[in-house]
C-alpha cells in the first residue's frame, strides 16, 4: 500500500509541475540478463572494453575477468567523482584537496594536479573531461564553468556565473550539463554558450541520455523520460525487480542496478 501510495503522489507531482509532460505515462519491462555479486562500495560502471570500474576503501579499481588494476592516493583523501569517458586517460576528483589525477588504461598516473597552486585561484565542485588535453571545471570562487589545459596548465573560464546552486552535473568532451537546485536543466559548450534543455522531473539520483532523455530515481521507483512515437514527452516507469537500490547505470540500452550485494543487469528497449 505504501508503495502504491507513493506512486500515485509522485505521478501527481509530476502532472503538476510546469514544463513537465503532458503526455499519458507508460511503462517499460526492461529483461534480466545477468546477475552477480557485488562487493564495492560504489560500483562505477563499465567500459566498451568490457572492464568494470568500482571503489573499495577507497581503492579505484578496473576488472575483468581475472584481469585487475588497481590505484589508490592515501595522501588525497577520499575520491568525489570519476570521469571513466575515455578509458584511456581517467579522471579522479579529490574534492577534500581540490586536486585531480589522471589515470591511464593501467591505472597508473599519468598527471596529478593540484588546483590549489594554480596561478588562478580555482576551488573546483564539479570535474570532467573534455577536449584537447583539458578538463571541464566549476568554479566555486566566481561560480562559473571554465576549462583547464593540464598540459600547459593554463585556465580559462568560459561561462557568467551561475545563478544557483548546482544540484547535479555531468559531463561529456563538448558539454557541461547540469540541473540546478530548481530542477532547471542547462548546458554550457566549450565557447560558453549556453542553452536551457528545460525542466526535468524531481529526482534522487539522475543519468542524462542525451539533450532529450534521461533516467532517473524517486523514492526507490525507476523512471525513463523521452518521447513516444507521437513525439510527446512521456515518462515510463521501469519495472525492475529490485524494491530497494544504492545506484543505477544506463549505457547503450543496458540497464545496470546496484544494491549493496548485487548487480543486476537488464536490456532495456526505450520508447
Amino acid at each position: 500500500m505504501l508503495k502504491t501510495a507513493q506512486k500515485i503522489l509522485f505521478y501527481f507531482f509530476l502532472f503538476c509541475t510546469a514544463n513537465v509532460m503532458s503526455a499519458q505515462d507508460s511503462s517499460i519491462n526492461p529483461i534480466l540478463i545477468s546477475q552477480y555479486k557485488n562487493n564495492a562500495d560504489e560500483f562505477l560502471g563499465y567500459d566498451s572494453f568490457g572492464y568494470s570500474y568500482q571503489i573499495k576503501n577507497n581503492v579505484f579499481s578496473k576488472i575483468k575477468g581475472n584481469e585487475i588494476f588497481e590505484y589508490k592516493n592515501v595522501s588525497l583523501g577520499k575520491i568525489t567523482k570519476v570521469d571513466l569517458q575515455n578509458p584511456l586517460k581517467m579522471v579522479l576528483f579529490y574534492e577534500d584537496f581540490n586536486s585531480v589525477v589522471l589515470l591511464d588504461n593501467q591505472l597508473n598516473k599519468m598527471t596529478e594536479i593540484n588546483f590549489s597552486q594554480s596561478t588562478t585561484p580555482i576551488v573546483v565542485d564539479a570535474i570532467g573531461m573534455s577536449t584537447q588535453n583539458q578538463l571541464w571545471i566549476y568554479n566555486t570562487l566566481n561560480q562559473q564553468i571554465g576549462l583547464f589545459d593540464y598540459l600547459k596548465n593554463e585556465y580559462k573560464t568560459v561561462s557568467i556565473p551561475l545563478t544557483e546552486p548546482i544540484k547535479y552535473y555531468q559531463t561529456d568532451f563538448n558539454t557541461f550539463n547540469w540541473i540546478d537546485k530548481n530542477n532547471n536543466w542547462f548546458s554550457c559548450d566549450i565557447f560558453g554558450k549556453i542553452t536551457s534543455l528545460g525542466k526535468t522531473a524531481d529526482f534522487d539520483k539522475i543519468e542524462l541520455i542525451n539533450t532529450t532523455q534521461y533516467v532517473f530515481s524517486k523514492t526507490d521507483l525507476l523512471f525513463f523520460k523521452g518521447f513516444n512515437q507521437s513525439n510527446s514527452d512521456v515518462i515510463s516507469e521501469i519495472k525492475i525487480l529490485e524494491k530497494t537500490f544504492d545506484n543505477f547505470y544506463y549505457k547503450d540500452q543496458i540497464l545496470s542496478i546496484f544494491t549493496a550485494t548485487d548487480i543486476f543487469n537488464y536490456k532495456i528497449v526505450t520508447p
